[in-house]
């Protein structure tokens, strides 16, 4: 056969992350579509796509790598994600939801892309 038994183990590992990620993201949405705002919004606020990772991670690479990577999306929160957030509150009422979200992603990603330069020139978090 082409595969063997641990390209199978790899495979159902990442259906199950697909899975798991996807029931959070459709629960989350469908909160918000039923008038849920207060629950979806706590929703949200859970890392939830860290929390899988985070767990997924220890179990195959163990707790160091969970610190290191803790670490290093931390401060990219701070450098990517805190500006992404602030162009979409403040510009969605002025420009509309899809413009700022457009705005704030292009934010994200050159914040995100000099945040990973510096990362990888200073063999930051364990060399990540």
């Amino acid at each position: 056969m082409w595969y063997d038994i641990y390209d199978m183990h790899v495979i159902k590992h990442y259906l199950l992350y697909f899975f798991v990620g996807g029931a959070f993201v459709s629960l989350i949405v469908g909160l918000e579509e039923h008038g849920s705002r207060l629950l979806s919004g706590f929703a949200t606020l859970i890392p939830v796509f860290t929390l899988i990772a985070y767990i997924f991670i220890g179990e195959s690479q163990g707790g160091g790598a969970v610190g290191q990577h803790a670490w290093f999306v931390l401060i990219g929160t701070l450098v990517s994600w805190v500006p992404y957030m602030l162009i979409v509150a403040l510009f969605a009422p002025k420009w509309g939801s899809r413009i700022a979200i457009g705005t704030g992603l292009l934010s994200f990603f050159v914040c995100a892309a000099l945040y990973m330069i510096v990362v990888h020139i200073f063999n930051l978090f364990g060399g990540i």
